[in-house]
């Protein structure tokens, strides 16, 4: 069995950047439901949380082409900040048509993005048995 080659830093940097993202977007979802079905006060909660996770994409955006990695990968981590940038249209704009309706559906797009970008960059860093690969 042949040593796993070290991966880059940056790399790893770049990954738990994705898992925190990620963590956040489900900390949005409680504190919504939350909000919507236990007690209002939490809807602060969820408005500050993605003030403050939000610019973890543009980080992610920027690692994306920093970092050595594929093309769908650095695809996902572009649509973390337009995703966004979309939610907070979607909910601040004054349309003759509530496009406000669409905030969740871009909600879970948003997290989909998120969640397969993690399970992309595992599958970078993550060591590969022999013993699967030979079967």
């Amino acid at each position: 069995m042949k040593p796993e080659p070290l991966k880059p830093k940056a790399l790893i940097g770049f990954y738990i950047v994705a898992v925190i993202f990620n963590l956040c977007l489900m900390a949005q979802v409680l504190t919504v439901g939350l909000a919507y079905f236990y007690n209002p006060e939490w809807w602060n909660i969820h408005v500050w949380l993605v003030r403050g996770y939000g610019s973890l994409s543009l980080i992610l955006l920027g690692g994306a082409y920093w970092v050595p990695v594929p093309r769908r990968v650095r695809s996902l981590a572009a649509s973390l900040p337009v995703l966004l940038g979309l939610q907070f249209l979607t909910i601040h704009l004054n349309a003759p048509i509530p496009l406000s309706i669409l905030h969740p559906l871009i909600g879970f797009t948003l997290f989909s993005s998120s969640t397969t970008l993690v399970h992309r960059v595992w599958r970078i860093i993550s060591p590969k048995p022999e013993e699967e690969t030979a079967g």
